[in-house]
């Protein structure tokens, strides 16, 4: 749909501003790639390695088309800052003046596994939430909520809205897992979402468990 919309946006002279916040690190993965077919038609891009990028929090990474342009609109630099243009100071970039340097803990990252290992890691992820997603679908009573989305599960147990807002108060309070949720069609969905490094088959699977354990505690609506 990135193209469609980046036709639109053509047509009517704006902005096109991708969000690739968590999904934007499966592009490391050339069989994922598809997934962002006309995200390089944008004039910007935005992807948070801290979220599935095994970076620590706060790591923002974004790409423009128009610096130019974000420089006349945040530019505003007194006699005592202005450097050589041979330098690039990122305050004439953004709001922030000063920045912290967060590209150490990225390049760490990028270091520390190479393109290799980064890319075995988010298949892992993807393949964990195939597994957690199979789990879902063959369990009566269970139903997915949503396709599956990189190693972003959706999913609920059958009954109500407060029935399935009750059982994650009750897995989140268990203190083995920590699941979170949102709205599709208006229905209270439970979220599982595998992002770390370490996570395994086993954690995947325990996972499942609490969830089918703490659903039998669940009181039944009267």
């Amino acid at each position: 749909p990135v193209a469609a919309i980046a036709d639109a946006c053509e047509r009517a002279g704006a902005w096109l501003h991708v969000d690739a916040a968590c999904a934007g690190s499966a592009a490391v993965c050339p069989e994922l790639r598809h997934h962002f077919a006309g995200w390089e038609r944008a004039n910007s891009i935005v992807v948070n390695p801290h979220k599935w990028l095994f970076t620590p929090m706060d790591c923002s990474a974004l790409w423009t088309r128009r610096p130019n342009d974000l420089r006349a609109a945040f530019s505003l630099v007194p006699e005592y800052l202005r450097v050589s243009e041979e330098v690039a100071s990122l305050s004439e970039y953004s709001p922030v003046l000063g920045r912290r340097f967060r590209a150490l803990k990225l390049w760490a990252v990028l270091r520390c596994y190479g393109r290799a290992g980064l890319q075995e890691r988010i298949r892992e992820a993807v393949q964990l939430a195939a597994l957690f997603e199979g789990l879902v679908r063959e369990e009566p009573g269970w139903e997915l909520a949503a396709p599956r989305s990189f190693s972003l599960v959706c999913f609920r147990r059958g009954g109500g809205d407060e029935e399935n807002e009750a059982l994650l108060e009750r897995v989140n309070a268990a203190g083995e897992i920590f699941l979170s949720h949102t709205r599709l069609n208006g229905r209270y969905v439970l979220r599982l979402a595998v992002g770390s490094a370490r996570t395994t088959e086993d954690d995947v699977r325990l996972a499942w468990e609490v969830l089918r354990r703490e659903a039998e505690a669940v009181p039944k609506p009267v």
